[in-house]
């Protein structure tokens, strides 16, 4: 036989103060004296008492569930992302619901759909796209939806992103100032925002130096198709330098390359885009634009509460922070190149 479960009621008996206490000492941003805190949580321990954080939310409208969509978490970005946006969340007294979706319409609005039914108080879509109708559904529903990490034309939403742009054109700069004459690009999946951006601050950065690339192939953001970009360049086009779309994929690349007794950074020069630890790994040492991911997260979090808090200010508005370019190994070092990152 199970035993019943505690109440507030009763919590509030044990410690001698009112029930109206005690909910404020459970609900994240209500105040409450240290001395009734220590009272309540003390009765609460001994008695075994649990909140119901369910039923709160069906009296005051508020889950303090944040939903997060993610496209795929193989790219080890994005479980950095996860851990951070979770962490600052928790801060603010706001748990997250992660539902992971994949790059196709229908795919996103599915899930979309699952966590407004979850009557959750806010969105963060990672590396998703919103079609207008399901944006409209989002809005009229009253639910906040921030975009990390891709934008889209249009937006009724806030974005944040990092400066894809200028970061595409810190690579060319970059690689052209190594000397390099035969440069390749693998872009990220051109049917998202960030492959776009970063191939056009790319080609932007080589015409200003009267640069072509050799060729530009779509990675589509997977290993194994970045792996065969990888094959297909050294057959046809012979490159001496790769910008590769995301460090996920750069990885792959240079995998392949070794495989085929290609030295990386001296043979071929590689530079990835994100930083994520595995880069500073010694197997990789892979030079990268750093994502600012902390500066990223706060921007998130900092505008998803801003339009919680006062639903009927919040403006659409895109806000991109720039990430400096970390010099490693897998590429050569222009002579008097500073490495900012360090």
């Amino acid at each position: 036989m199970s035993a019943s479960k505690v109440t507030s009621t009763e919590v509030a008996r044990r410690a001698g103060v009112s029930q109206s206490a005690v909910s404020r000492v459970f609900t994240p941003g209500a105040s409450a004296s240290k001395a009734t805190i220590a009272k309540v949580r003390k009765a609460a321990e001994e008695l075994g008492y649990r909140p119901n954080n369910l039923a709160r939310a069906m009296v005051s409208g508020k889950s303090r569930i944040i939903g997060l969509v993610v496209a795929y978490l193989e790219n080890q970005f994005y479980p950095i992302v996860l851990e951070k946006l979770s962490n600052a969340l928790q801060e603010q007294g706001y748990h997250i619901l992660i539902f992971t979706a994949p790059n196709s319409s229908d795919g996103v609005e599915s899930v979309i759909q699952d966590l407004m039914d979850y009557q959750v108080d806010g969105i963060v879509a990672a590396s998703v796209s919103l079609s207008s109708d399901l944006a409209e559904r989002a809005t009229q529903a009253g639910i906040p939806v921030v975009l990390f990490n891709r934008g889209q034309d249009h937006s009724p939403f806030v974005e944040v992103t990092s400066d894809n742009i200028a970061g595409g054109r810190q690579v060319a700069e970059f690689l052209v100032a190594g000397g390099h004459q035969r440069i390749a690009h693998i872009s990220g999946w051109q049917g998202s925002s960030t492959g776009r951006e970063r191939r056009q601050g790319f080609g932007e950065g080589l015409a200003a130096s009267g640069v072509a690339p050799v060729a530009t192939l779509d990675g589509m953001y997977s290993r194994e198709v970045a792996m065969e970009c990888a094959d297909r360049l050294l057959k046809e086009q012979d490159p001496d330098a790769i910008f590769v779309g995301n460090d996920h994929m750069a990885f792959a690349v240079i995998d392949h390359l070794r495989k085929q007794g290609v030295e990386v950074g001296r043979e071929v020069s590689v530079v990835g885009y994100d930083d994520v630890p595995m880069a500073a790994w010694g197997a990789y040492d892979l030079t990268t634009i750093r994502q600012p991911v902390n500066r990223m997260v706060e921007a998130t979090v900092s505008a998803l509460m801003a339009h919680i808090d006062n639903p009927n200010t919040a403006a659409p508005r895109r806000e991109t922070i720039d990430g400096p370019l970390i010099v490693r190994g897998s590429a050569r070092v222009p002579e008097g190149w500073l490495d900012e990152g360090v």
